[in-house]
């Protein structure tokens, strides 16, 4: 046991930037299927396979090469680079041949908890997440089949995929390899989580006045909710109102007409790193999202019946951010 725990931690070391340590918030880890980290439940296992090390292995090399990208220019980590969160630095990232992504690429943190993936809730599972970015074509614009070809025919790429699941590579086994990956971009022990767990210094007292505010006069832990926050629901909270009308968001998945301008609530883990924010891009700091929420969103026929007005002094929205930052 304790020869595969180092190996596993040699390999959450190894990934992403190279002078990374284990301390990096950036450094993402295969070892918390063992032991999850503080603050954060077991994550559910996939359904029909075991993720392993090598596979973790086999995803983070194919999440950082631009291979799946059709004039191989951009990888999974252009939109989704470490330094920023796991989220693009763009309110839409570029995709290849001058294209751009249709919504801002938000950040992968305990993407393994979720339900439904995307902003609209499209994406049934992370492994069909996954692979849905390599075709779009306003983003890697590469077949899937000839994705696979390519890596097929990479002697490199055949023998890893051989190593990690006994058989060259197919959509099956790709999906596998990014899945688990993303499953290994992990954020807790926090020091909220530590604060949570009786250390009453690992927050500062302007951190703690941000905590009452978040579970107080704000309401914020309504839908992002502890320990993940949160909901893994969807709601309108008018971000992308023009004129009164909202974009279909939920609804166009559902059909229904009460979806409309619903979007994914997005975990506030690591949320400092992960400028800028909504499924837009069209907040640049969280000092704008606090004042978003403060006067109550943006009106419109859908809009979430918790919105309302809050009256936030300065310190408090201060206190808030402050807090924010000890996720």
């Amino acid at each position: 046991m304790l020869r595969v725990a180092a190996v596993l931690f040699a390999i959450a070391v190894a990934v992403d930037v190279p002078a990374q340590d284990a301390t990096d918030p950036r450094a993402p880890s295969f070892a918390f299927l063992q032991q999850p980290l503080r603050g954060l439940p077991p994550m559910p296992a996939p359904h029909d396979y075991t993720p392993t090390a090598a596979m973790f292995e086999l995803g983070r090399r194919l999440f950082h090469d631009g291979i799946l990208s059709i004039d191989r220019s951009i990888s999974c980590s252009s939109c989704h680079p470490a330094a920023n969160g796991f989220a693009s630095p763009l309110p839409r990232p570029a995709g290849v041949q001058g294209r751009t992504a249709l919504r801002h690429a938000p950040a992968l943190w305990n993407r393994g908890y979720g339900q439904a993936q995307r902003w609209d809730g499209s994406s049934k599972d992370l492994e069909t997440f996954v692979l849905e970015p390599i075709a779009d074509a306003n983003e890697m614009h590469l077949p899937l089949d000839e994705a696979i070809g390519r890596l097929q025919q990479d002697p490199d790429y055949t023998q890893a995929f051989t190593a990690a699941f006994a058989q060259p590579p197919s959509r099956e086994t790709l999906q596998r390899a990014l899945a688990t990956f993303v499953r290994g971009i992990v954020r807790g022990d926090a020091p909220y989580d530590r604060f949570v767990g009786g250390d009453a210094d690992a927050l500062t007292p302007q951190q703690r006045t941000g905590l009452w505010v978040f579970e107080s006069k704000g309401g914020c832990w309504q839908c992002h909710t502890p320990p993940l926050f949160t909901d893994e629901g969807f709601h309108n909270t008018g971000i992308g109102v023009r004129d009164g009308n909202a974009e279909p968001g939920r609804a166009a998945v559902t059909g229904l007409a009460a979806d409309t301008g619903r979007w994914k609530t997005p975990t506030l883990r690591g949320v400092q790193l992960s400028a800028p924010y909504m499924h837009d891009g069209s907040l640049a700091s969280l000092d704008d999202v606090v004042a978003f929420y403060a006067r109550g969103g943006e009106a419109n026929a859908q809009r979430d019946h918790r919105l309302r007005p809050v009256e936030l002094t300065a310190t408090e929205r201060l206190a808030l951010v402050a807090f924010l930052s000890s996720l």
